[in-house]
C-alpha cells in the first residue's frame, strides 16, 4: 500500500515532466523511489520473517525483542543494503516492464485493457523480473540470515565467497519456484491494482461546469 500510494503521485509527477518517448524513465525512476519508501517497513518484516525461517525465534514479536537487544536497532535493518540492491531494481524493472508493455498493447488494440488482459501482462513482467533479479535475492536472503555471525563482510564479499565455495550457478538457486511464484503475484497485483484505479475513477465525482457568474 506504501509502495502504490508513493509510486502512482510520483509517476503522474514524473510523466508530466518527461517527454513521451522517455516515460520508461519516469516509470523506472518512480518505481525505485516508491521502493526506498517502501523499504522502511519491508526490510524489518523480511529480517524478522528469515530469522523466524531459521527456527531462532518463536514468535515475531520474540524475534524483534531479541535482535533489537542484541544487535541494536539496526540488526532488524541487517542487510538493508543488499535488499535495495535487489528490491530497488525489481521494483523499477517490473513496473517499467509492465507499463511499457500495457502502453504499447492499448496504442494497438486502440482500446482500454480488460482485467485479464492486465493480469497476463502483469504475470509476464513480473516473472521477468524475478528471473533477472534472482542473483540479488540470494544475496540478500545469505546476508539477512547471517545475524551478528557476520560470515559476509558485505554484498562484495557475498558474491565472491558464493562462487568461491559453491559456484555460480549458486546465485540462480531457487529462479524457478520464484519465476512462477512472482509471475503469479504479479499476475494478482497488477491486475486488481488496475481494477481498483478503475473503480476509484469510477466513484470519483465528476467536476461540474461552472456557472458564468463564477
Amino acid at each position: 500500500a506504501l509502495f502504490v500510494g508513493v509510486y502512482e503521485p510520483t509517476k503522474q509527477k514524473l510523466l508530466k515532466l518527461f517527454p513521451e518517448n522517455l516515460s520508461a524513465v519516469a516509470h523506472l525512476t518512480a518505481g525505485a523511489i516508491g521502493g526506498i519508501a517502501a523499504s522502511l517497513i519491508r526490510v524489518p518484516t523480511e529480517v524478522v520473517k528469515q530469522r523466524m525461517q531459521t527456527g531462532q525465534f518463536t514468535s515475531a514479536s520474540n524475534a524483534v525483542h531479541v535482535i533489537a537487544s542484541k544487535e541494536g536497532f539496526k540488526g532488524l535493518y541487517a542487510g538493508y543494503g543488499s535488499f535495495l540492491l535487489r528490491d530497488l531494481p525489481f521494483d523499477a524493472i517490473q513496473f517499467c516492464i509492465y507499463e511499457q508493455i500495457r502502453i504499447g498493447y492499448k496504442a494497438a488494440a486502440r482500446r482500454d485493457l480488460n482485467d485479464p488482459e492486465n493480469a497476463i501482462i502483469g504475470a509476464f513482467a513480473g516473472a521477468l523480473t524475478g528471473a533477472i533479479t534472482t542473483p540479488l535475492d540470494v544475496i540478500k536472503t545469505r546476508l539477512m540470515v547471517q545475524g551478528s555471525a557476520n560470515q559476509y563482510k558485505g554484498i562484495f564479499d557475498c558474491v565472491q565467497t558464493i562462487i568461491r565455495v559453491e559456484g555460480p550457478s549458486a546465485l540462480l538457486k531457487g529462479i524457478q519456484p520464484r519465476v512462477l511464484w512472482i509471475g503469479i503475484g504479479g499476475s494478482i497485483f497488477f491486475g486488481v491494482l488496475e481494477s481498483t484505479k478503475q473503480l476509484l475513477a469510477q466513484r470519483r465525482p465528476k467536476p461540474t461546469q461552472q456557472s458564468k457568474h463564477d
